[in-house]
């Protein structure tokens, strides 16, 4: 009888222990790592317009003029480039000048000015510049400037208000076509708007406009800004 009672008090003792006995933890899931950040945006962006008359390659200053970058960059990517003309040419002392082209299609709301005091950027020779009225309206008009055209700068025409106008990237390749175009024979007749003398007998086509390099997270390897 006692032997039954230890072996009843054994049995007890474990029954008990295992009960007590603290359950195995389900191993938790590693946490998902963290989103890798966006890459930083390109401190310039290349792009290419071919026209009728060869192709002329550009690198923006995006880190420079990020605002007026995009608004460029706008227009092309959404092909409104393509199909447009370089309908202007206001030619310069001894071959200077600049010649100007308008994006097709509806234009995108006018953009807050980058003047050049700002920017750090000057219209020097192949300088890439919107075209505006008032401050704060440029839109889709653009000018490529043959030669230094530094009174376009910000500070330069003390008359108005003073703050030029917003260059944002320069030609690399293709000065040879810019100059071309700025050549162009002009209209004979009379044109309304203080324009005379300047409007091309033959606008030049843009046939298409794209980027060479820029995209998110790269950055250009073009010769550096005059």
């Amino acid at each position: 009888m006692r032997r039954n009672f230890l072996a009843a008090g054994l049995a007890l003792a474990t029954t008990t222990l295992l009960a007590c006995s603290k359950p195995p933890e389900a191993k938790k899931a590693a946490p998902p790592p963290p989103p890798a950040p966006p890459p930083p945006p390109p401190e310039t962006v290349t792009v290419r317009i071919d026209t009728a008359k060869g192709p002329i390659v550009i690198r923006l200053e995006n880190k420079k003029a990020p605002i007026t970058t995009a608004n460029f960059l706008r227009y092309l990517d959404a092909k409104k480039l393509n199909g447009a003309y370089f309908w202007r040419a206001m030619k310069g002392y001894q071959g200077s000048g600049f010649i100007q082209a308008s994006a097709i299609g509806l234009k995108y709301p006018p953009i807050p000015h980058e003047p050049t005091s700002q920017t750090g950027l000057s219209h020097t020779n192949g300088a890439i510049s919107m075209g505006r009225y008032d401050l704060n309206t440029a839109t889709n008009e653009f000018v490529i400037c043959v030669g230094d055209m530094t009174y376009m700068d910000a500070g330069r025409d003390p008359k108005g208000d003073n703050q030029g106008y917003a260059a944002f990237g320069y030609v690399i390749e293709g000065m040879d076509v810019v100059k071309s175009i700025l050549r162009g024979k002009i209209r004979k007749e009379k044109v309304d708007g203080g324009w005379d003398g300047q409007m091309l007998a033959e606008q030049v086509l843009i046939n298409s406009a794209v980027r060479v390099s820029g995209t998110a997270g790269t950055t250009s390897t073009s010769a550096s800004a005059p």
